[in-house]
C-alpha cells in the first residue's frame, strides 16, 4: 500500500511540476521518499526534487538530493547534470566540471554537455588567472611598500590598493595566504605614518566578517602592539585603529552580520580569552600617563560600545560585572582628573564625559540590587581613599570625582553627596584662594543641582553660594559657571509661567549675560560651552527663547560651537534647541481637571503667551535661516559615546519640528537634513526613532526622493517609513509614512522591491479599508505604485486571497481620489497580468456595474483609467470580450468615442476607439461606412 501511495504522489508531483507549481511539486516528491524504500524510485524522486530546487533557485538544496540520486545510481545522468548545475550556480566550479565530464563521457554526442563543458572550462581558466594575478599584484604592492627607493605616488597607490583589496573577501583572503600579515607587520615597524596607516586599514578589512583570520591577525600582531599605536597623539591614526580593534571585537564576539561560509562554519573558536584581554588592555590604556588623550577617548568609545549589554532582555552582563571589579577604579581615575593640577593624564575636551557615559552604562547594566550595591561601594571606597587634609590636590580629585558620577548614574552621584565629609569638602573648595578648587567646586554644584527634589542640600545653600562666588570672583571661568548654576536653580518651574523662580527680569537678564559670553571669540571654547548649557535651561522661558532665536550672532556661535571636536556640548545645543522649536511633551489639558483643581486651590501649570504656534513658527523660520540644519547634520555626524540615545531624541525631535511646514522642507533636504535622518531614524530611543521617522516621511512625501536620498541612501528610508504603519502611531504617522512610501514606489522597481522585503505589503492593504477617508487613499494611491512589481502580482494572482475583489470593490467607492487610485492599480494590474483579466469577473458580481460607472465617470482621469481596464479586458480573452460587447459596456464605448477630441478628452476619446477597434478585430461589430 505505502509502495503504491509513493507512486501515486510522485505522478502528483509530476503533475505540479508540469504547472509549473515547484513547491506543491517538492512536497509531493518529500511525502513519498518518506513512504518507499524502492531504489530505483527513491532515485527518481530525489532527481525529481533536485528539479525542483533549481527551479525554486535553493540550489543547496538541488545538489544535496542529486547527489543522494548518484549514491543509488553513479550513472543517472540527469542527477548529475542537475548536480553540476547547481554546484555551478553555489560557485564550486571545479566540482560542476567533474559531474559534466561524466555526463559526457556517458553522452557524448550530447551537445548541451559539450557547450556546459566548454563554459566551465573558460570560467575555471579565468577564475585561476584571477588568483594568480591577485597573488602577484598583492607581492608586488608589498615590494613598492616596503622599498624605500620606491616614488611617493607608487607608495600612496600601492598602500590604497592593498586597503582595497583587503576589505574584500578574496581579496583579504589572497593576502592572508600570500604571508601577508608578516609583511603587513614589517609595513607597522617602518614607523612611518602613511605606511603604517595602510598596514591598519588593511588588517581592519581582513579582520570583518571572518572569526578565524581575525583570531591569527590578532596573535600575530600582538593586542599591545595595536594598543601602542591607538595610544599616540595622532587623532588620524588613533581613529584607524579604533575601526581596527572594533572590527576585531566584532568577528570574536560574532556581532559582525556577515555570513561566513567554508570551512569558516567548521571552526569552532572560544573567542572568550581573546576578549577579556583587549578588555584589560584598554583598562590599563585609560590610566596610562604615555597615552594620548586621544588614545584615551577611543579606549572609551570602544569600552562604551561593546561592554554594557546592546538589549537588557540578554541575560547575561558578565562583562559589564568584570569591567566593574577590574576596571571601574581606573575609570573613577579619568573621571576625576583635573586639567589644571600637574598630576592630570592627558586629556581632550571629551574626556571625562565619555567616561561618566561609561560609568552611567555599566551601572544602567546591572541587574539587581547586590550588584548596584558593590558598584557603589567601589565608588565610595575610591572618593574616601582620596579624602587628606593635608593634600588639597586630593580632594579636588575627590570632588571632580563625584561631579563625574552626577553627571552619570544621577541616583549613584546623589548617594555619593550624602557621604560624610563630600559636602563639607566642596564648600571648602568654593571658599579656597586655588581657582582651580573653585572651578571643581562650582562645577560639582552645578551637577549636584540637576534634581531639585533630591538635592536638598543644593535648595538651602546652593544660590547663596553662588552668588557669593560670582559677587567675589575676578576669573570669568568661575563666573560664568556660578552663572549657570543661578541658571539652572532659577529654572526649576520648567516651562510653567506660573513657577518663576526669579523676579521679573533676572531671567534674561541672565540669559543676555551668556549669550554676550558666547559671542565672546576670545574665552576658550570650554567656559563658552557653560554659556550653552546656562541657556539650555534658561530657554524653558519663553521670553529668554524668543530674544535667543532673534539673536542670529548668538545662534550661529552656538553652531559653530556644536561643529567643533567638543562633543561634551552636544547635549546642551540639542536641549536648547527643543525648548526653542518647543519639542518637547507637553501634557494633554484636561479643562475638567483644571476646574477641579482651582476649585481646590492646587497649582495650575500656565502657558507663556509667546509659546503659542505662531511665536514657534516665527521661531523655527529664524533658526533655519541661521543656518540650524549644517550644525544638525553635523552633531548626527559625531562619532562618539557623547552622542548619547537621549541626545539623538532630542535631535529627533528637533528635525520633526522643523519639518513641519511642508515649505521649508526643501530647505532641510539643501543642507543635507535628509541624510542626517536616517541614522536617526535607525538608532536611538523608541521615541526618538519614531520622531525622526516621522520628520523622514514628510521629507519622503513632498521631495524628489533622488535629491532628498542621493545613492543608496534612499533604500535605507524604506524601513523607518514602514515601522510607522502601525496601530500604535497615530493617523498623521501613519498618513505621511504612505504618502512618503508612495513617493518611494513611484520611483523604481527596486524600491519597490525593497518595501516589499520589510513586509510593508499587508499594512498597505489594512489601511486601504480604514474608516479615514485620507488613509484609504493615501493606502490605495501606494498600492497603485506598488502593483508594478511582479511579485506583488503574483500575491494577487494567488488563490485563497481577496485582494483583487477589494482592489474592484474600491473603484465603486464614492471619493473621487480612492476611486482613481484603485482603477489605476486595476488598470496596471490587468495589463500585466491576463489571468487577472478573467479572475476580476469572478470575484465579485459587481464588477461589471463598477467598470461601466469608470467609463462614464465624470473625472477624466477616473474615466480614462476605466476604460484601460476595459481595453484589458477586451484584449485578454476573446469569450470575455463577447460578454462586455453583449453588454450595455458596447454603447458606452461607442459613445464616448464619438465625441470630438479636445485638449483635454483626448486620451479618453483614443482609448475608447481602440477599444471597438478591438472587438473590431474579432469579428463582434462591423464598421459603419
Amino acid at each position: 500500500m505505502a509502495e503504491a501511495e509513493a507512486a501515486q504522489l510522485k505522478e502528483e508531483g509530476n503533475q505540479h511540476f508540469q504547472r509549473q507549481d515547484y513547491k506543491a511539486a517538492t512536497k509531493s516528491y518529500s511525502q513519498a521518499l518518506k513512504l518507499t524504500k524502492d531504489k530505483a524510485l527513491l532515485a527518481t524522486l530525489y532527481r525529481n526534487r533536485a528539479a525542483c530546487g533549481l527551479k525554486m533557485e535553493n540550489y543547496a538544496q538541488a545538489a544535496s538530493d542529486a547527489s543522494r540520486a548518484i549514491d543509488i545510481n553513479s550513472s543517472d545522468i540527469k542527477a548529475l547534470y542537475r548536480r553540476c548545475q547547481a554546484l555551478e550556480h553555489l560557485g564550486k566550479l571545479d566540482q560542476a566540471f567533474k559531474d559534466v565530464q561524466r555526463c559526457a563521457t556517458l553522452e557524448p554526442q550530447n551537445q548541451n554537455f559539450q557547450e556546459t563543458l566548454r563554459r566551465l572550462n573558460t570560467s575555471i581558466q579565468e577564475k585561476l588567472h584571477v588568483q594568480f594575478s591577485t597573488d602577484s599584484r598583492v607581492q608586488t604592492m608589498f615590494e613598492i611598500l616596503l622599498d624605500q627607493n620606491s616614488e611617493a605616488d607608487k607608495r600612496e597607490k600601492a598602500a590604497n590598493n592593498l586597503i582595497v583589496l583587503g576589505r574584500e573577501e578574496a581579496g583579504a583572503e589572497r593576502i592572508f595566504q600570500n604571508n601577508g600579515v608578516a609583511l603587513l607587520l614589517q609595513l607597522l615597524d617602518t614607523k612611518r605614518p602613511e605606511l603604517v596607516l595602510a598596514a591598519v586599514r588593511t588588517l581592519s578589512g581582513m579582520c570583518s566578517g571572518h572569526q578565524a583570520r581575525t583570531t591569527a591577525i590578532l596573535h600575530g600582531v600582538r593586542i599591545n602592539q595595536i594598543c601602542s599605536l591607538m595610544a599616540m597623539e595622532n587623532e588620524e591614526m588613533s581613529l584607524a585603529v579604533c575601526s581596527l580593534l572594533q572590527a576585531i571585537i566584532d568577528s570574536l564576539s560574532g556581532e559582525d552580520k556577515r555570513e561566513h561560509r567554508g570551512k569558516e562554519e567548521a571552526l569552532v573558536l572560544d573567542t572568550k580569552k581573546d576578549l577579556k584581554q583587549i578588555t584589560n588592555h584598554l583598562l590599563d590604556m585609560l590610566v596610562s600617563k604615555k597615552v594620548s588623550g586621544q588614545g584615551r577617548d577611543q579606549a572609551l568609545n570602544l569600552l562604551n560600545k561593546n561592554v554594557p549589554r546592546k538589549d537588557l532582555a540578554i541575560h547575561d552582563n558578565s562583562r559589564t560585572i568584570y569591567v566593574v571589579d577590574n576596571g571601574l577604579r581606573k575609570i573613577l581615575k579619568v573621571v576625576g582628573q583635573v586639567p589644571d593640577l600637574p598630576s592630570c593624564l592627558p586629556l581632550t575636551d571629551n574626556t571625562r564625559m565619555l567616561a561618566s557615559i561609561l560609568i552611567n552604562k555599566l551601572y544602567d547594566d546591572l541587574r539587581c540590587d547586590p550588584e548596584r550595591e558593590h558598584f557603589r561601594k567601589i565608588c565610595e571606597e575610591y572618593i574616601t581613599s582620596k579624602f587628606d587634609p593635608q593634600d588639597m590636590d586630593k580632594n579636588v580629585n575627590a570632588i571632580q570625582t563625584v561631579s563625574g558620577i552626577l553627571q552619570g548614574p544621577f541616583d549613584l552621584g546623589n548617594q555619593l553627596l550624602g557621604m560624610k565629609g563630600v559636602m563639607e569638602v566642596m564648600v571648602a573648595l568654593c571658599g579656597s584662594e586655588r581657582e582651580a578648587d573653585q572651578l571643581v567646586a562650582v562645577e560639582a554644584l552645578i551637577h549636584a543641582s540637576t534634581k531639585l527634589s533630591r538635592a536638598t542640600f543644593i535648595i538651602t545653600n546652593g544660590v547663596s553660594l553662588l552668588k557669593q562666588i560670582y559677587k567675589t570672583t575676578q576669573n570669568e571661568k568661575i563666573k560664568i559657571r556660578t552663572l549657570v548654576g543661578l541658571c539652572k536653580l532659577g529654572s526649576a518651574g520648567g516651562t510653567d509661567y506660573g513657577l518663576r523662580q526669579f523676579a521679573e527680569g533676572s531671567t534674561e537678564k541672565l540669559a543676555k549675560q551668556c549669550r554676550k559670553w558666547l559671542c565672546n571669540a576670545t574665552i576658550d571654547t570650554q567656559t563658552r560651552r557653560w554659556a550653552v548649557e546656562g541657556l539650555a535651561y534658561l530657554t524653558l522661558d519663553a521670553d529668554v527663547k524668543d530674544d535667543f532665536v532673534q539673536d542670529i550672532p548668538a545662534l550661529q556661535a552656538m553652531f559653530e560651537l556644536a561643529k567643533t571636536s567638543d562633543k561634551t556640548i552636544l547635549y546642551s545645543v540639542a536641549t536648547t534647541l527643543v525648548n526653542c522649536t518647543n519639542s518637547y511633551d507637553v501634557k494633554e489639558v484636561i479643562p475638567e481637571l483644571v476646574q477641579l483643581a482651582r476649585f481646590s486651590k492646587q497649582h495650575v501649570p500656565e502657558e507663556h503667551p509667546k509659546d503659542k504656534k505662531d511665536f514657534v513658527d516665527m521661531r523655527v523660520k529664524r533658526l533655519l535661516k541661521a543656518g540650524v540644519i549644517s550644525a544638525l547634520a553635523c552633531m548626527v555626524k559625531a562619532d562618539s559615546a557623547i552622542l548619547t540615545d537621549q541626545t539623538k531624541e532630542l535631535l529627533a525631535r528637533v528635525f520633526l519640528a522643523l519639518c513641519d511646514n511642508a515649505r521649508d522642507r526643501g530647505t532641510i533636504v539643501a543642507q543635507g537634513g535628509g541624510k542626517a535622518l536616517i541614522p536617526l531614524a535607525l538608532e536611538g530611543t523608541d521615541v526618538g526613532k519614531v520622531k525622526a521617522a516621522h520628520a523622514l516621511a514628510k521629507i519622503a512625501a513632498v521631495s524628489n526622493p533622488d535629491i532628498a536620498f542621493p545613492g543608496e541612501r534612499v533604500y535605507e528610508v524604506v524601513r523607518p517609513l514602514v515601522s510607522l504603519l502601525d496601530t500604535q502611531r497615530d493617523g498623521l504617522q501613519n498618513y505621511e509614512a504612505l504618502l512618503g512610501l508612495t513617493n518611494l514606489s513611484g520611483r523604481s522597481d527596486k524600491l519597490r522591491q525593497k518595501i516589499f522585503k520589510e513586509r510593508a505589503l499587508p499594512d498597505i492593504e489594512n489601511y486601504m479599508f480604514e474608516n479615514h477617508d485620507q488613509l484609504r487613499q493615501a493606502a490605495t494611491e501606494c498600492m497603485c505604485n506598488m502593483v508594478v512589481n511582479k511579485e506583488i502580482q503574483e500575491r494577487f494572482l494567488a488563490d485563497g486571497n481577496d485582494r483583487l475583489k477589494l482592489v474592484v470593490l474600491l473603484c465603486g467607492e464614492d471619493d473621487e481620489k480612492v476611486q482613481n487610485a484603485a482603477a489605476g492599480a486595476l488598470a496596471m494590474l490587468t495589463a500585466a497580468q491576463k489571468k487577472l483579466c478573467l479572475k476580476m469577473t469572478q470575484v465579485t458580481p459587481q464588477w461589471l456595474e463598477i467598470l461601466q460607472r469608470l467609463c462614464l465617470h465624470d473625472q477624466l482621469s477616473v474615466q480614462h483609467r476605466g476604460l484601460v481596464i476595459a481595453y484589458n479586458l477586451l484584449a485578454a480573452d476573446a469569450e470575455l470580450a463577447k460578454k462586455l460587447v453583449e453588454s450595455e459596456l458596447l454603447e458606452i464605448l461607442t459613445m464616448v468615442a464619438k465625441q470630438e477630441p479636445d485638449e483635454k478628452k483626448a486620451a479618453v476619446v483614443q482609448t475608447a476607439r481602440e477599444c471597438l477597434i478591438k472587438c473590431m478585430d474579432y469579428g463582434f461589430i462591423k464598421p459603419v461606412s
